[in-house]
């Protein structure tokens, strides 16, 4: 197609104005128009008739190249057509079938676009229309002016349709965004090029100076090729994908139309132009009004947006965008200069949260941000960085400084809040770093003044500033948070069981879950190497989830091979304020087929005073389902007793410390026989821990206690060791021989 084309154009250049030539005209014409039919039906064969908007594209292009072929034979024969003709069809047909296609092609994604974007449009193709209808201005008088007639309505419909046809493709050049498919210049050239040559034929026309055999007549040719090219991209695997309008050349449409809009109204001022060319460029300019009013909106609205991107919704403060924006800006303007970073968190705010309810805790923060706001000087940064952290950035600040700042902050939280008509004391601790000595940039003074602060909390001191000292623990402190994420997501927990006895009858009964971390590089972890991190890291939900799902697994597993084994679990501070955790419980026991009685769950005292109708309220609707209830570490607490007779229980477990000793010391024996029987009165049974020799499992079960767990009757071991101890006892009829080690 490309070499004939070029043929055809070289062969007009060569013959100039001598007319109809048979060979160019005829022949080299026709074979080109026909040779871009072509490719435009191979394009659309190889979208199998399924793409619209290219069988519209391909139809009008073969039609076009019909009504071609038509004129220039009825030339080469010497004949004038009539006005209109056969070929006058051909020609209007080729506008209403490549409109169609376009619109195809761009309707389902403006239904998707911004009006910006939409207005933009319409700006380019009111300003082109415009152009086009001063260009156009004789040839419509003309038409306007002649008496009603078909030759009238054609004469008409040529430039009406050129105007329109430019207006459409410069609108489609002025919308980013829009997808219209691989080589989308090709079209729009195309259609351009195509639009450019009907309005020079026409006016060319209208002086009667027109011939043919011109270079103006492959300019349709130019055209018809360049829009086939589009086609032929477009029909190709994965390319509807491709192809989209850029931004950057589509803002310089709707501003060249703008001017040209403004260019057609001041020509108008000077000259005779038509009346549509005047009502099309007024209209550009309104709506360039318009979209600049938009734009200006858009730009408050960007500003906005910016803005709040950068604070708090909470607390109205910056956040840690913000912080991190500032900050790092002042350490760039002066380097060297001294500063410090205080990391807060305020300490058992999440008591408050969960005792009072979200909403008094936010309200708490407002006044907490308010408070450390007014200590601050009107240089220092101040930032909430989310739940109840906040850091602040001291500009010239020294370490004397610093710490005087914190010692401030410590006393204005001490005193108390009133919300609700309750007075809340808050605590907070309260980490340092300080530049430029601990670090040039925030992120290594946010991790330094992280751990100062996990140095402060831990040691209750209120304030720390970071020395290198801590480096090594909050290392290993943040490695071993994100080892136990990867741990509860790649199931690397498992869980070892102790059994528990019946001292009457020897019998095994039942076994406590012992959560231990099968680490890949440190080897088994115990509890006490991970689940105060747990806590912290707000992870408890999810391992009380791992570990329960796990125990009962193997406690349907011990039901089917009829091992009839009750499993104790023990949970968190924080899982019994989970008000969910009774549903959740319920629904894993359920899903397996047991009963709820196969399920233990083991409290310490400390848990059921940090909040004793809560707790006593969740652990009431666990044990209205079946599910036993158990005191863990009986006696350790501060208050057992008084907690007692309200809390609904099933069992008491006698702490290993009056275990131990008992068999030496007659206090503690009676202290324990004392246990025993307190528990007998409240209708409960008792389990005591830490049995490690037969002397201790003789007299607890003199003393009536009713069953028993420990090292002399087993070690905690995985399921599959415990199944074969049980097998080997059963063998030897006795569970109370010394446990292997």
């Amino acid at each position: 197609m490309g070499l004939s084309l070029g043929m055809y154009l070289g062969g007009l250049l060569l013959h100039g104005d001598a007319g109809f030539d048979p060979l160019v005209d005829g022949w080299l014409g026709t074979i080109t128009r026909w040779l871009t039919v072509a490719v435009c039906w191979i394009a659309v064969v190889r979208t199998r008739f399924r793409r619209l908007s290219v069988l519209l594209a391909a139809t009008a292009v073969a039609v076009y190249a019909v009504s071609s072929s038509y004129f220039y034979l009825v030339q080469s024969e010497g004949e004038e057509l009539p006005f209109p003709s056969v070929a006058d069809a051909g020609f209007l047909s080729f506008y209403p079938l490549i409109l169609t296609a376009l619109a195809i092609l761009v309707r389902r994604q403006l239904r998707g676009l911004a009006l910006s974007v939409i207005l933009d449009g319409a700006v380019g193709a009111l300003g082109v229309a415009a152009v086009l209808a001063v260009a156009l201005h004789p040839i419509l008088d003309a038409a306007v002016g002649a008496p009603p007639s078909p030759a009238t309505v054609v004469a008409l419909a040529y430039p009406m349709s050129d105007l329109l046809l430019g207006a459409v493709v410069v609108g489609i050049a002025a919308a980013p965004g829009l997808v219209v498919g691989r080589r989308w210049f090709l079209l729009v050239g195309g259609l351009l090029v195509f639009a450019a040559a009907d309005v020079v034929y026409a006016l060319r026309v209208s002086r009667g100076v027109y011939a043919i055999g011109t270079p103006l007549d492959a300019a349709w040719a130019v055209g018809l090729a360049l829009v086939a090219l589009w086609i032929d991209g477009v029909a190709r695997p994965g390319a509807s994908q491709s192809g989209t309008v850029t931004k950057a050349g589509a803002l310089a449409v709707p501003t060249a139309a703008m001017a040209a809009a403004a260019g057609v109204l001041i020509l108008g001022s000077l000259m005779d132009v038509s009346a549509l060319a005047v009502v099309l460029a007024a209209l550009t300019l309104v709506v360039a009004v318009v979209r600049t009013q938009l734009a200006f909106r858009q730009l408050v609205r960007m500003a906005d947006l910016r803005r709040l991107a950068r604070t708090d919704e909470l607390t109205g403060l910056p956040n840690r965008r913000a912080l991190y924006a500032d900050v790092s800006a002042r350490l760039m303007a002066g380097p060297g200069r001294a500063g410090a970073l205080l990391l807060l968190d305020l300490d058992r705010f999440k008591e408050v949260n969960d005792s009072l309810g979200h909403d008094v805790g936010d309200r708490l923060l407002v006044r907490v941000g308010r408070r450390l706001a007014r200590q601050l000087r009107s240089g220092d940064l101040l930032a909430r960085l989310g739940g109840d952290e906040f850091a602040i950035f001291l500009d010239d600040a020294d370490r004397g400084q610093a710490l005087a700042v914190a010692v401030k902050l410590r006393a204005a939280l001490a005193e108390p809040f009133t919300l609700e008509g309750i007075a809340l004391q808050t605590d907070v601790s309260i980490g340092i770093a300080l530049c430029p000595d601990q670090g040039r940039d925030l992120t290594v003074l946010m991790r330094k003044a992280d751990m100062a602060m996990y140095k402060a909390k831990a040691a209750r001191s209120g304030h720390k500033v970071y020395d290198s000292t801590d480096d090594s623990h909050g290392d290993t402190r943040l490695r071993t948070l994100q080892e136990l994420r990867v741990a509860l997501r790649e199931d690397q927990l498992i869980l070892h069981y102790q059994p528990k006895i019946d001292l009457a009858t020897e019998r095994v009964t039942g076994v406590e879950a012992l959560v231990r971390w099968s680490h890949p590089v440190r080897g088994l972890l115990y509890p006490d190497k991970f689940l105060v991190l747990v806590e912290e890291a707000g992870l408890m939900r999810d391992l009380t989830r791992v570990v329960l799902e796990k125990a009962l697994d193997q406690a349907a597993i011990w039901r089917a091979h009829q091992d009839p084994l009750t499993v104790a679990v023990n949970l968190s501070v924080s899982s019994l304020i989970d008000a969910e955790l009774p549903d959740r419980v319920a629904a894993m026991i359920l899903s397996r087929g047991l009963s709820t009685s196969v399920l233990i769950l083991e409290i310490t005292e400390e848990v059921v005073l940090d909040d004793f109708p809560r707790a006593r309220s969740i652990l009431a609707r666990l044990r209205d389902m079946g599910i036993r209830i158990a005191i863990d570490d009986f006696g350790t607490g501060y208050s057992s007793l008084a907690y007692l007779r309200d809390l609904p229980v099933d069992e008491l477990k006698l702490d290993q410390s009056f275990v131990l000793p008992m068999a030496g010391d007659p206090r503690a024996a009676a202290l324990v026989a004392s246990s025993i029987h307190l528990a007998h009165s409240l209708g409960l049974r008792m389990v005591a821990e830490g049995v490690e020799d037969g002397v201790a499992c003789a007299e607890l079960a003199r003393y009536g206690c009713d069953e028993a767990q420990g090292y002399f009757i087993a070690r905690p071991v995985p399921a599959a060791e415990l199944d074969v101890w049980l097998a080997e006892r059963r063998l030897s009829g006795s569970v109370l021989s010394p446990a292997r080690s």
